[in-house]
């Protein structure tokens, strides 16, 4: 089987700070602060003045996998810090009139298809949720909390056991971090 030799960039632009520490990223930028732990013992990070170099030596095809994640990782915290990723949500109520609330860490959704039992979406630390009439804003420099916080909203008002077609009342999100729905 043959071994891999891989180096690989990602460059920084101007505003953003990677620090490495082991196998801890620090990403500082305009947005905030990210940390990461990322290791593997056959990839080494490097940071240069406006570059992180991955590097492998001898590596097999999941290792190479291993080193393509982690660059992704760091872009996704590099974009995060430079401009927060923004998740949109949509309230649609057509047979009852549903009301959304935020209360300190929880989306609370109250009269849900007539239920007496409201239903609570958990919103993650660090994420900001803003409701303005019907549409709900999630925003954050982490990508993974805000895409989670948004599935958290949207899986609030998921439905079992009836038609989708005929009971179209829920949360959906309509557009996602740097992706049109």
């Amino acid at each position: 089987m043959a071994k891999l030799n891989i180096k690989d960039k990602v460059i920084v632009p101007e505003g953003v700070k990677v620090t490495i520490e082991g196998i801890t990223i620090k990403v500082d930028g305009k947005e905030g602060k990210l940390e990461r732990r990322m290791g593997h013992p056959m990839i080494k990070m490097l940071p240069n003045e406006n570059e992180v170099t991955f590097s492998l030596k001898n590596g097999t095809k999941r290792e190479k996998m291993m080193l393509k994640t982690f660059k992704a990782h760091l872009k996704n915290m590099i974009i995060g810090v430079s401009e927060k990723y923004t998740y949109r949500l949509k309230i649609c109520s057509g047979h009852f009139p549903m009301s959304v609330s935020k209360e300190s860490d929880r989306l609370i959704v109250k009269n849900f298809l007539g239920e007496k039992v409201p239903r609570v979406a958990k919103i993650i630390e660090g994420v900001d949720v803003e409701i303005k009439g019907q549409d709900i804003t999630v925003t954050c420099n982490d990508k993974e909390k805000a895409g989670q916080t948004a599935a958290n909203i949207e899986k609030s008002t998921r439905l079992t056991n009836k038609d989708r077609r005929r009971f179209q009342d829920g949360i959906f999100m309509t557009e996602k971090a740097g992706v049109d729905i």
